[in-house]
């Protein structure tokens, strides 16, 4: 079987939740050892960085796996809708997977697609407006046309049927990974040579994400301010880069005095996050919607106390092992982060669980999941 696979999105450089997703389920299809082949579609050449971090290559002397092959497209504009359907119409594959939310306009093949979260229902004036018209047409598409849909999670799922009438058979839900590579540091030196490059100085809560009003940031920081007479000391580190609609956040820091106490380092490097996470008193994620939410896991392998929200799919990711608090109420969310702050037990059992916890996902069962999928579908063409 040949399988073609959207792997446009692993090259971006700076990566969040869709890309990280796109390259660790390739490469854990790749490493399945299966007796398909893969044809990896990309708008842009692969740097051998990349090419080795997919496991493309599979060996020091640059052999190259025989069974992938990666067919550079290029196209200024509408890549997926005007020049991956023509590249698949030309050379077809067997079954066409898009990790990434988008099937090309025209798909003459069986088309699996993931898509993450709807969260643009949920809160729309978290979106800008053309994005809003343009995720729901997209997804309605998908829940139509696809032969099958990939759920982040059981919350996903739901919302396919409830908001597009999606056929219940014809969603999967598979559960992300983890990234094995991401654990905990206990050097000192290192984690100081970080919070140093990103302007942390002493103890800190953190939150690790896009800046976007769905991560319900400016509810975090009012939260923050209220614990005060304990945190004199303490810093809120808002890591990530801007996303949109992001201008009412610094507005109201800047509002409330904050701007020596919360801090904001921009994006941060995938060989800083293990580090940055180690050296957090807590990670605090009370976003309003989310398909999944990569960070509350990033957090328990660096064995990191988590305080996250109890809608969507957070619980079913965040188990026992972490404080659940409702994303609305600024007091539930203060009283959270004021429990991980003063009480060592608490952070102490989190941490434990939170080990467990990690070990429900993995990128090596997710990739058979989706194989097995993949398979399903190619055999009733």
């Amino acid at each position: 079987m040949l399988i073609g696979v959207d792997a446009s999105r692993v090259a971006h450089a700076r990566r969040t939740g869709t890309e990280a997703y796109s390259l660790h389920l390739i490469r854990a299809l790749i490493e399945t050892g299966c007796d398909h082949q893969f044809r990896l579609y990309t708008p842009t050449p692969l740097s051998p960085d990349l090419e080795e971090e997919l496991g493309l290559i599979v060996s020091s002397r640059g052999q190259v796996n025989s069974y992938c092959e990666v067919r550079v497209i290029p196209f200024p504009r509408l890549w997926t809708h005007l020049r991956l359907a023509w590249e698949v119409s030309c050379h077809p594959p067997d079954v066409l997977f898009v990790p990434a939310h988008v099937m090309p306009l025209v798909c003459p093949v069986p088309a699996v697609v993931t898509v993450h979260d709807l969260g643009y229902l949920h809160y729309p004036q978290a979106h800008r407006r053309f994005d809003r018209w343009y995720l729901d047409w997209t997804t309605r598409r998908h829940a139509r046309r696809a032969v099958c849909v990939i759920a982040d999670s059981q919350a996903t799922r739901a919302d396919l049927i409830r908001h597009y009438q999606a056929d219940p058979d014809r969603i999967v839900v598979v559960y992300p990974g983890r990234d094995t590579s991401l654990t905990r540091v206990d050097d000192r030196e290192v984690i100081g040579a970080v919070k140093r490059r990103y302007g942390i100085g002493g103890d800190y809560l953190l939150y690790l994400g896009t800046l976007q009003p769905r991560k319900n940031l400016v509810c975090l920081v009012e939260a923050f301010v209220r614990l005060q007479p304990l945190t004199a000391d303490l810093r809120l580190v808002l890591a990530g880069k801007k996303g949109w609609l992001y201008d009412n956040l610094f507005a109201r820091v800047e509002a409330l005095g904050l701007e020596d106490r919360v801090l904001f380092t921009g994006y941060v490097a995938d060989d800083d996050k293990a580090a940055l996470l180690s050296g957090a008193l807590a990670l605090v994620y009370p976003s309003l919607y989310e398909g999944f939410g990569l960070p509350v896991l990033e957090a328990m392998s660096c064995g990191t106390p988590v305080l996250t929200s109890n809608v969507s799919s957070l619980p079913e990711v965040a188990g026992h092992a972490a404080l659940l608090v409702d994303p609305l109420d600024v007091g539930a969310i203060a009283e959270g982060m004021s429990r991980l702050i003063a009480d060592e037990d608490v952070r102490h059992t989190l941490i434990e669980e939170g080990y467990q916890q990690v070990q429900r996902f993995s990128w090596v069962s997710a990739a058979r999941e989706v194989l097995e999928v993949l398979e399903s579908v190619a055999s009733k063409r």
